[in-house]
């Protein structure tokens, strides 16, 4: 239940914790999505509260939702403007040659009748910054913090898989799709004028520590979001 994984509520945002496998928006195959637990998430208000954002469906971690028109309007505003604050970890399939960079990689949207769609890089793509770090290594693979900039669709997969060179762990369209993606949207900072900021940070799965990965005692990731 969604209703048990709230990492954030005030009377006009919420943010949870989806887990991977879960989509957001209903799938054409008619199993579970975030819609389905909408009804749970209202906590004392008659109107349901609607996502703000999206996150894959195997990407677990925090997810914005608005309890009211208002704040939806407001909240999806800051996200257009790029002044919303995200930072995902995740686990890549090798080890990238250098420790931290900026990718500034344009990605576009391409599709065939065989194959289906997915987000490629693209001189003619919508423009797409994402600056990364590496956290750790461990036989071979590496525990990267990606704070994306800007929010294109796959924008970190594609990063990770073009730019870098190393697929993130599990994933199905970029990367070899052995075992469970391992994406997270682990913090989330959401600027108010007028009240204190969402700050919502979701606890690392347990699939990443059964990868042979946790986060530093001492979060590097969180000293850095304070900064």
């Amino acid at each position: 239940m969604l209703a048990d994984n709230v990492l954030f509520i005030d009377a006009e945002a919420l943010v949870v914790d989806k887990p991977s496998g879960l989509p957001v928006d209903p799938p054409r195959d008619g199993s579970l999505s975030v819609e389905n637990h909408l009804e749970s998430l209202t906590f004392g208000f008659k109107r349901w509260p609607t996502p703000v954002h999206r996150l894959d469906r195997d990407t677990s971690g925090c997810l914005l939702l608005a309890r009211h028109p208002k704040a939806h309007k407001r909240f999806a505003a800051a996200f257009e403007a790029g002044q919303v604050e995200k930072v995902y970890i995740a686990v890549l399939d090798s080890v990238p040659a250098t420790r931290e960079g900026m990718i500034d990689l344009a990605l576009d949207k391409i599709s065939s009748k065989e194959a289906g769609w997915r987000m490629t890089p693209s001189p003619n793509g919508k423009s797409a910054r994402t600056a990364w770090r590496m956290l750790a290594e461990h036989q071979g693979r590496a525990l990267i913090e990606f704070r994306p900039e800007t929010g294109r669709t796959h924008q970190i997969r594609v990063h990770a898989a073009a730019a870098l060179g190393a697929a993130i762990a599990g994933d199905p369209v970029y990367g070899n799709g052995r075992g469970p993606m391992l994406l997270h949207a682990l913090r989330l900072i959401v600027q108010r004028p007028d009240k204190p900021p969402i700050d919502a940070t979701a606890p690392l799965p347990i699939r990443f520590a059964e990868a042979g990965f946790a986060l530093p005692v001492a979060d590097p990731v969180a000293d850095r979001a304070d900064a």
